[in-house]
């Protein structure tokens, strides 16, 4: 009784050493996803202060918009093309 109780806890470490080591694998890409994410914003913000680079992106973003409304209405038209 006493081997299989030894057996038991053995496996139960292993696994714990197992789940620590994925965890911080895990903890590592998302501390690394933070940084990147938190440079991009200050390099958006950054670019935000030259005028040009504010109205290029500015433009983009209206672009992108319009896109997206336009689909919609594409979309919208079929919808009423199939109930005719």
């Amino acid at each position: 009784m006493s081997n299989k109780v030894t057996e038991f806890f053995k496996n139960a470490f292993e696994d714990m050493k197992e789940s620590t080591k994925a965890q911080h694998e895990v903890d590592k890409a998302n501390f690394a996803a933070a940084k990147a994410e938190s440079k991009a914003q200050w390099e958006e913000a950054k670019a935000m202060s030259n005028p040009a680079k504010r109205k290029e992106m500015m433009q983009a973003e209206r672009d992108k918009q319009i896109e997206e409304a336009n689909k919609r209405i594409e979309e919208a038209n079929k919808r009423i093309d199939a109930t005719k």
